[in-house]
């Protein structure tokens, strides 16, 4: 199977975990390509304004992770951003993960898993999957093997 795995990530956290999950999707033998969205210029908590630089095309996959954090106990600005301009992804195959500080996944997780869902539900996607990694500590590798785990038998 032909799988993208799409992600936003500022500090480099949501990236590893995706980074984790690309390996067991190819030891489980498909094929993985790892993509990136990126914004113009650098962005910070109090960036009111962003432009899109990097704007992955998924049609040439079978199956789409999208990966970003959570900001503000919601989905990250940029996601949103990119899943809401974006094409149709009608009959694609997806999964949702997101990152987040806080300890429990109401916390934001759920919040930010539900929009991405939505958005891409409402662009005909299927989705197969989801997973909430929360970078506390104490919950860090337990939940990052949790979700990988949980994304790769979805496909």
């Amino acid at each position: 199977m032909q799988i993208g795995i799409v992600v936003y990530s500022q500090t480099g956290n949501t990236l590893g975990v995706c980074e984790k999950l690309r390996e067991r999707l190819i030891g489980d033998g498909n094929a993985v390509e790892l993509e990136r969205v990126t914004v113009v210029g650098e962005r910070t908590s109090k960036t009111k304004t962003l432009e899109l630089e990097k704007r992955p095309d998924v049609s040439a996959y079978d199956a789409v992770i999208f990966a970003s954090y959570v900001e503000a106990f919601s989905l990250c600005q940029v996601m949103a951003r990119y899943l809401k301009e974006m094409g149709s992804l009608e009959g694609k195959q997806i999964a949702c993960l997101v990152t987040q500080q806080f300890p429990f996944p109401w916390m934001g997780g759920n919040r930010a898993i539900g929009q991405m869902k939505k958005i891409c539900a409402s662009k005909g996607a299927t989705i197969r999957a989801t997973g909430i990694v929360n970078w506390a500590k104490s919950r860090r590798e337990k939940t990052m093997a949790a979700a990988v785990s949980q994304l790769s038998k979805a496909f």
